[in-house]
């Protein structure tokens, strides 16, 4: 079995910024994950990537934000989605000055 592209989108956001999201089943979990998924969502804003989420080989489920790299809990797509657009919710309302 090859890997499956399951979705892959660009979300435009506003004028700046925008939500890059692409998901993958996959044959058999990438190194550090414990799931048939590999998946890379971005936070894009003025070209700028300001928040990711992904399973990089060897890493594992993480994300970056606000330029650290924490461990991030997978559970299945659907909950990976609403929780990187709700923290794309936190940081907007954190960056609203900016």
């Amino acid at each position: 079995m090859k890997a499956e592209k399951l979705f892959q989108r660009r979300v435009i956001l506003s004028e700046t910024a925008f939500a890059e999201i692409v998901i993958w089943h996959v044959p058999a979990p990438t190194s550090g994950s414990m799931h048939s998924y590999k998946y890379r969502l971005a936070y894009v804003i003025r070209g700028e990537c300001v928040l990711r989420y992904d399973n990089e080989a060897g890493k594992g489920d993480h994300r970056h934000i606000n330029g650290r790299e924490e461990a991030y809990r997978f559970s299945n797509p659907r909950q990976l989605m609403t929780d990187f657009f709700e923290e794309i919710r936190r940081w907007s309302d954190e960056h609203a000055d900016d």
